[in-house]
This record gives structure tokens, C-alpha cells and sequence, in this order.
């Protein structure tokens, strides 16, 4: 095999997230992992920054520049960003590879419409991909957390992201039950937002929301005694101020989401066919994405579910190494 057939072969694998964007490149591993924001000029609509660069310009811009995120639940909101964006991070994963048109598998949650597939199926295009292949997260999470779906048996992936749930039931390569919701790491942050304006009259931003999650955020007999202090703008007095806040109360604005997360799980639980059911009480449920490491989630599941929980080995990164595994053995891949 010559240099010039190496570099044609070169596949990528990319989990299009909704916080992050991880690419993956055939024989590589995961070479890229950043925020999927970027930071555009308001009147020219030029690229300034992409990834890490531009997260740390949210909330702190000019007038002039705008940063946002692109991907929206999961699904491209900001077509023309997104295709940007996305450019900008093939480009970058690849370096100074200098192989082109490689054969794209992108993931998206599993209720996304076909409307949406083009949209991702169109930005991958424009970026120089030979073939585009688009994915299902629960099925690629799985294959990425170790677990074989090609058997007649069930396996229940439960993959909390940045903006979307998947909930699904997996036999023989295929959805068989399946649920998405809008609830997720973002969603987490916008309820600590709601909880503290509240109760506190402070307004705090989206960083300060997903610090306080990470600090303090245990939804599972939380620790009182565990604070942090939080700084934001007085509702009243428009003037910064600064409050202490307890695990406790961080439970208590997340105790709504979990409800909802355990109800969506329920549901899904329950349209299932009775004799995979009786392979999910046996296995358990996996957990995986960014979500799975809320602190308190598996035993708040457990208990409410009655089945076993298990976390992946890595959850913030199964997406991204399942398009590694199916780009490998390509036939249980849909092309677009």
C-alpha cells in the first residue's frame, strides 16, 4: 500500500454533542475534545474561535462578538455555524495529516427526524466527506462501552448528554424500545439557574451553573455541610453579590429532572417485551455520557427502578470510541 492509498482510507468518527465535539480517527483513537461553541463577529459572521477558545468567551463578549452553541438538544440549530464548527474541528483533528475525503460516522440522539439527519448529513458533506454514515447514540454508546448487541439478548443504555437522554433497548443491532428526552447536563444547569433565582434573587450564568453541579451535586443524600460560595446579579438591587449554597439545596433544584429521568426510564421499561425484560433484571442498566457522573445517580436509579445500575468505564467518552468499533466492521453501519 502507497502513502496516497493510506491517506484516502483514513475514517472519522465524530460524537456531535451538544457540550462537546470528540472525533475519533481510525487507527488513532479519540484526537479531539472540545466545547462545541464557537465565537462569531455579529456583522461579518466570521469565525473568531472554535472549542476551548471560544467556551471561555461565553457570557464574557463584546458586542461585536457573539459566542453560542451551534448544536441545540442534540440536532444542529445554527446550520451555518454548526458546518463551521465542524470544519474547523476536522481540520484540526486531522493536523498535518494530510489525507482528505475520509468516511464520516457522526451520532445523533435516537427521536432525531430526518429533516435534522440531512442537516448533519449536509454540514459533513460540505466538509469533504467521501460517504457519511449516521448513528443512534444508544447504539454506539453501547458498542462503545464493551457491550455486544448482536444477540438476541436485551441491553438497556441510558446516555445523558449535554442537551439530550437516550433511553433504549438494544437486541440484535437495533432499537427495540426507545425514548429521548430534552433533559440533560444542560438542562441540570438551567434548574440550579431557576432554583437559585428563586429562592435567592441572583442570577447566575450557564459556567457558574455546571461549577456548582460539579462541586456540589449529589442527588443522592447530600452532604449539608458541603457549600460553595456562588457570585451573580441581585434581581433587587442589580448590583453583584455573593451567596452560599449547600449540596442539600442543589438536590433539591435537581429533584425535579430526576423525577422526569426516572419516569422517561420507566416508560421505556415498560413497553418492553417480557422476556428482555427479564434479560435488563439480569444485566442492569448501563450509564453512559457526561451524565453518568452525576454523583448519587446510580443509587437514586436503583432504588427507584429496582434493577441493577452499572457506569461505563469511561461514560464521557463511549460515543466516540463506538464509531471507532463500527467504523471498523462497517456493515452494521446505515449510510445516508
Amino acid at each position: 500500500m502507497n502513502g496516497c492509498d493510506k491517506v484516502i482510507s483514513k475514517d472519522i468518527g465524530i460524537d456531535l454533542g451538544t457540550a462537546n465535539v470528540l472525533i475519533y480517527i481510525k487507527g488513532e483513537g479519540i484526537v479531539l475534545n472540545e466545547p462545541s461553541v464557537v465565537a462569531i463577529e455579529t456583522d461579518t459572521k466570521n469565525m473568531v474561535a472554535v472549542g476551548k477558545e471560544a467556551y471561555e468567551m461565553l457570557g464574557r463578549t463584546p458586542g461585536k462578538l457573539k459566542a453560542l452553541r451551534p448544536i441545540k438538544d442534540g440536532v444542529i440549530a445554527d446550520f451555518e455555524v454548526a458546518e463551521m464548527m465542524l470544519e474547523a474541528f476536522i481540520k484540526k483533528a486531522m493536523g498535518k495529516r494530510n489525507f482528505t475525503k475520509p468516511r464520516i460516522l457522526i451520532c445523533c440522539p435516537s427521536n432525531v427526524t430526518q429533516v435534522e439527519k440531512n442537516a448533519i448529513r449536509e454540514a459533513a458533506e460540505r466538509t469533504g466527506a467521501r460517504k457519511v454514515y449516521i448513528e443512534i447514540e444508544p447504539k454506539v454508546a453501547a458498542v462503545g462501552a464493551g457491550v455486544d448487541i448482536s444477540k438476541p439478548t436485551a441491553n438497556m443504555i441510558v446516555d445523558i448528554g449535554g442537551g439530550t437522554t437516550d433511553v433504549a433497548v438494544l437486541s440484535l443491532n437495533d432499537m427495540v424500545t426507545s425514548a429521548s428526552i430534552k433533559l440533560a447536563g444542560h438542562a441540570f444547569d438551567q434548574q440550579i439557574i431557576k432554583y437559585i433565582k428563586d429562592k435567592n434573587q441572583l442570577l447566575i450564568g450557564d459556567k457558574t451553573a455546571e461549577e456548582i453541579k460539579i462541586q456540589l451535586a449529589n442527588v443522592h443524600n447530600p452532604d449539608k455541610k458541603k457549600k460553595m460560595e456562588v457570585k451573580g446579579r441581585d434581581l433587587i438591587s442589580g448590583l453583584p453579590k455573593t451567596i452560599t449554597i449547600n449540596a442539600e439545596e442543589v438536590e433539591e433544584a435537581l429533584h425535579e429532572g430526576m423525577s422526569e429521568l426516572v419516569k422517561t426510564i420507566k416508560g421505556v421499561l415498560e413497553e418492553t417485551p417480557p422476556e428482555l425484560s427479564a434479560d435488563i433484571v439480569d444485566k442492569g442498566i448501563i450509564l453512559t455520557g457526561g451524565g453518568a457522573l452525576l454523583k448519587g445517580i446510580r443509587e437514586v436509579l436503583q432504588e427507584q427502578l429496582k434493577v441493577p445500575i452499572l457506569i461505563a468505564d469511561s461514560p464521557l467518552t463511549c460515543v466516540a470510541a463506538g464509531t471507532g468499533i463500527l467504523l471498523e466492521d462497517r456493515k452494521n453501519l446505515k449510510e445516508e
